[in-house]
């Protein structure tokens, strides 16, 4: 078990060593496709593994996967395979067309390898400690990919990230010395203070005062990284400016990953603390919500309306996990999976739109759908999935959300749904007027063949949203609900 779990993180790293063999950009991008697939391989394996025999921890805590665990590593490794197959037609189009030179991509596959493979490697650890030394590492390699073009923008928007994050850095690290202070009072090594199985046992004799402050700055902290607002300003230059799918690993696995450090920390505070966590997040998830659907009115940088999109999306989260129960909580990880497929298969849209219009403004982009059907209809099905429309699993995901949210306060909910319908319209009004009207294109190539390796996760993506919109597998459903009974 212990060398399952260990290869999950291992194999995308893998693909680092892979530049020593040379700079084709088809066979780099190959070998991070390949890493990626086998990190979902192994992270299924796992998750029939913890099915099966329960929670496993290995050398004092330092390994560790339970259901919530597992269900956040199959999210991320989707990604991870999803965004490594879209590499192999990014790098293989941005060498032909001479836009990297052959030390970027180099760059891009060693830096993407590390990111993946550190933040597949913080969801097996229930040290805490370490879980910050891993999700802080990967803001490193996410920032070379960011600035990656060496362009004006792209330099300017990763010292911006690595800016914001470090302060993300600060507060999260002061968060867990609070949490390692509050555990005086117990009897425990020192190791165990940071330990999440011991924290949570013991979680209501944990001093309140130092628990409130820790958990309070592990939402600022780790909410830097997640995204919410008002610590979200890194977020759309990032997103805008990195690779596409480098964009999709920043919105649909970097996001999650922080995310998940915050329902460990809410997790632990909870029984002390009771109804001020829920405060607190729907504070920022609300602000997430309406910072993000209110940017997105503007029309402008179709990367940026995306990466508004996903504060909004972090919001929702945010607030499923303030409404709490077991329907909030459902609905918060349902939806944690739904946004990381469908974020993943847009911003990996946003790619093939940049490679044949070579311009990040929709309205410069006019007849997607008609010159490039296949990219075309993916742009309008995600974007409607995006959205929450059914048939696809983020409506579904978003119902169960505002469910929970009747189940608590009417107006909270209902506000919830105004600021979803103001979502809906910015968002669809842009990513419409750009599949209609006629083609256009600066080069004149936007009409040009779609590759299998480019073809390949868009339509696997809008396929999963689709079956979680229609059917949720019995085996997931186990999973969230085991997954619930991990931290209630």
């Amino acid at each position: 078990m212990t060398a399952l779990v260990l290869l999950v993180p291992a194999l995308p790293l893998l693909a680092a060593l892979s530049p020593l063999a040379g700079a084709d950009g088809r066979v780099l991008g190959g070998a991070v496709a390949a890493g990626g697939v086998g990190a979902l391989g192994c992270a299924v394996g796992v998750a029939v593994a913890v099915a099966r025999h329960g929670t496993y921890s290995a050398l004092s805590g330092f390994v560790y996967v339970d259901p919530l665990s597992t269900f956040f590593l199959l999210t991320v490794s989707i990604v991870v395979a999803l965004a490594g197959v879209g590499s192999i037609a990014y790098l293989e189009s941005e060498q032909r067309h001479h836009r990297l030179e052959s030390l970027q991509i180099r760059l891009y596959v060693i830096s993407f390898a590390a990111f993946a493979g550190l933040m597949l490697a913080s969801l097996e650890t229930g040290n805490l400690g370490l879980l910050w030394v891993l999700i802080e590492a990967s803001t490193l390699a996410s920032a070379v990919l960011v600035g990656l073009e060496a362009n004006a923008r792209a330099l300017e928007a990763a010292w911006k990230y690595i800016i914001i994050s470090s302060f993300g850095v600060t507060m999260a690290l002061v968060a867990t010395l609070f949490l390692y202070y509050a555990a005086t009072p117990l009897v425990l090594s020192p190791n165990q203070r940071l330990t999440w199985p011991a924290l949570f046992g013991h979680a209501h004799l944990l001093q309140h005062d130092s628990l409130r402050l820790a958990f309070l700055l592990a939402v600022v902290g780790y909410g830097t990284k997640v995204g919410l607002a008002p610590m979200h300003t890194w977020l759309p230059d990032a997103h805008s400016e990195a690779p596409s799918p480098a964009s999709a690993m920043l919105s649909a696995a970097l996001l999650n990953t922080g995310m998940y450090a915050i329902i460990r920390f809410q997790a632990v505070a909870l029984p002390e603390l009771g109804h001020y966590t829920n405060h607190v997040l729907l504070v920022f998830g609300f602000a997430s919500i309406t910072i993000g659907a209110l940017f997105m009115v503007r029309r402008g940088n179709y990367k940026r309306l995306f990466a508004y999109s996903s504060v909004e999306h972090m919001g929702i989260i945010a607030v499923a996990l303030g409404f709490g129960g077991v329907l909030g909580v459902y609905g918060a990880l349902l939806h944690t999976l739904n946004h990381a497929i469908g974020k993943c298969v847009l911003f990996l849209t946003s790619g093939e739109l940049v490679q044949r219009w070579q311009t990040r403004e929709s309205r410069e982009v006019h007849g997607v759908l008609r010159g490039v059907p296949l990219i075309g209809g993916v742009l309008l099905l995600g974007s409607l999935a995006i959205v929450g429309s059914p048939p696809f699993g983020l409506f579904l995901s978003e119902f169960t959300i505002i469910r929970a949210g009747f189940h608590g306060s009417s107006v909270l909910a209902f506000l919830l749904i105004v600021l979803l319908v103001v979502a809906f319209i910015a968002f669809v009004r842009s990513t419409a007027g750009m599949a209609t009207g006629e083609p256009n294109s600066v080069e004149g190539d936007a009409t040009a063949r779609v590759s299998p390796a480019s073809a390949a996760p868009l339509l696997a993506g809008i396929a999963a949203l689709f079956v979680l919109g229609v059917w949720i597998p019995g085996a997931l459903n186990e999973l969230i609900m085991h997954s619930i009974g991990a931290i209630r």
